[in-house]
């Protein structure tokens, strides 16, 4: 399937991540010019590399969501260099586990800042020219602990479900300009953050790391944790032009983990 969108030019927040670096790859291998940003260059080089080796075309861009400075200018430079972002991917890191409870209110504001305001702030400067163009795609990853909130991630919790609230409110607010806004709800993808809550989780109830994963794919119902690619390919149908009629909707790719409707 064509999906209409090659020579589109993209935006994908923490591409150096699992989810971010498929989504960025996915993108590229449609024709799309991607602009892969990360704090990690290391990361973002690899990610960068992947895309060369696919016959895709991106650009890098060092920069810490939670440092408004960095990302201001980051998506100044992006901006520039690329003549406008037609698609953006807002996808963050997470904080780091723990309760919902005993937080400092410095711990709270810098989780915040990270993962909320940096996407609305970075969304806010590259809407102007998609209503001008009259067209784009606004695609937000989050958590399925917006819908079913995971145990002993609070942070996380708390500051990724008030990015439903307003990707359903812009939406509203820019479908005249032909801009879709959607989120997305991973289930248990096998990135590295994911490893990392596992190994969390099997510290602190001294059991190995494997019969965690064993345990927590006995409780998916497609008996396994998702492929990275298998999540940036809905993203890159989100981002087509195929999807011209979806917005301000909530996708949930977790092989039926979250059992609510």
């Amino acid at each position: 399937m064509d999906l209409g969108i090659k020579g589109k030019r993209a935006l994908v927040l923490s591409a150096g991540g699992g989810l971010g670096g498929a989504i960025a790859l996915a993108l590229a291998r449609e024709g799309v010019t991607v602009c892969v940003a990360d704090r990690d260059k290391g990361a973002l080089a690899a990610t960068a590399e992947r895309i060369k080796a696919a016959g895709g075309n991106s650009h890098s861009f060092v920069f810490d969501l939670g440092k408004p400075e960095q990302w201001a200018a980051g998506i100044e430079e992006a901006l520039s260099r690329t003549g406008g972002i037609d698609i953006l991917v807002n996808n963050t890191g997470g904080p780091p586990p723990g309760p919902a409870f005993g937080h400092s209110s410095e711990t709270w504001k810098s989780a915040f800042e990270a993962m909320v305001l940096s996407v609305i702030g970075i969304t806010d400067l590259i809407l102007p020219g998609m209503r001008e163009r009259g067209w784009g795609r606004i695609i937000t990853s989050t958590s399925s602990g917006v819908i079913a909130p995971i145990a002993n991630l609070g942070l996380s919790n708390a500051t990724r479900t008030s990015l439903l609230g307003w990707s359903k409110t812009l939406a509203r607010d820019v479908a005249a300009y032909s801009i879709t806004v959607n989120v997305m709800i991973p289930g248990r993808i096998a990135t590295a953050r994911t490893q990392f809550l596992d190994e969390a989780k099997a510290g602190r109830e001294g059991r190995d790391v494997a019969a965690v994963q064993c345990e927590s794919a006995a409780g998916i119902p497609t008996g396994r944790y998702g492929r990275p690619e298998e999540y940036a390919d809905v993203a890159a149908f989100l981002a087509s032009d195929r999807a011209s009629y979806v917005t301000g909707s909530t996708i949930r790719v977790d092989g039926g983990l979250i059992p609510s409707i």
